[in-house]
């Protein structure tokens, strides 16, 4: 772990290996220029997180890129975290820029220009893979927030992110079934399924730090005006499912209904909220709030 600045810098145990693997096969230079490549790539999301006013505890450092560790994790805005996320993946369009003008000046060597654009190229592109923890995903989860519950959204980014492990840990066998040996592939897929197997047990806490940053969340909606999103359930419904139909971006009026579809009650998101974190049982019925 290196500490520079305020922020912690931590080598994930595949970079190290990566990284010895390339000194010890002759690769040094590649190695080092990889590692550049990445810092900057993270650097971007660093910048773009701390213009936010992110608090950050550590920066994870890949072969195909990073990972910030932030406490804003489903508290802030759908743009900010956007933002953040192709902050990354933009860092490589200047680096390539750069490197072709580089090579047309003919300053340096064209093979190392070469394989710097072709290391750029694959980074970028990988990092918008649509599979968490990679920077696609953070996007897929984003987009899908737009479209349904936040709830829905983490779970089904995080489906499909396993699905793509998935494939990717397929396509590596069936090339190491035709004599090959895809070791790049095989690794990649099984971290990435192991990060969101961990991810997936960790859905009720990220809901929950999600519910806990509402408030903030709901405040910085209404200091603008905003329009409210109706939830229209039955008394019966509990607090716990009824959070589960929350989007990120909408501000919640709650219209409790009975059999016949009277309204019964109105509630603001801010009672449901409360209710639920203040130790109201995930079971309890929402009526319980009115009633």
């Amino acid at each position: 772990m290196i500490k520079w600045g305020a922020t912690r810098y931590r080598f994930h145990p595949l970079f190290t290996i990566v990284l010895i693997g390339c000194a010890l096969t002759g690769y040094f230079l590649e190695a080092i220029t990889l590692f550049g490549i990445v810092l900057i790539h993270e650097l971007g999301h660093l910048t773009a997180a701390r213009g936010f006013g992110w608090r950050i505890q550590e920066v994870q450092l890949l072969p195909f890129g990073g990972v910030l560790i932030v406490d804003e994790l489903g508290t802030t805005s759908t743009r900010e975290e956007l933002i953040v996320a192709l902050a990354g993946p933009l860092q490589h369009v200047w680096l390539i820029l750069v490197a072709m003008l580089m090579k047309s000046l003919d300053l340096g060597s064209s093979n190392w220009w070469d394989y710097f654009i072709e290391a750029n190229l694959m980074i970028g592109l990988f990092n918008l893979i649509p599979a968490m923890p990679l920077d696609g995903g953070k996007v897929m989860q984003c987009l899908l927030g737009y479209l349904m519950s936040y709830h829905n959204a983490i779970v089904y980014s995080v489906w499909i992110s396993m699905i793509l492990s998935f494939s990717i840990i397929i396509m590596a066998v069936i090339q190491l079934l035709h004599g090959q040996l895809p070791i790049n592939f095989l690794v990649i897929g099984l971290f990435l399924l192991m990060s969101n197997w961990y991810a997936y047990r960790q859905i009720p806490y990220h809901f929950l730090r999600f519910l806990m940053g509402r408030g903030i969340r709901v405040g910085q909606l209404l200091s603008r005006g905003t329009r409210a999103q109706p939830i229209v359930i039955t008394k019966q419904l509990t607090m716990a499912e009824t959070l589960k139909l929350f989007m990120r971006e909408k501000y919640h009026l709650i219209y409790v209904v009975n059999e016949v579809g009277r309204i019964q009650a109105v509630l603001p998101e801010q009672q449901i909220v409360g209710g639920y974190l203040d130790g109201k049982k995930p079971g309890s019925a929402v009526s319980d709030l009115f009633m």
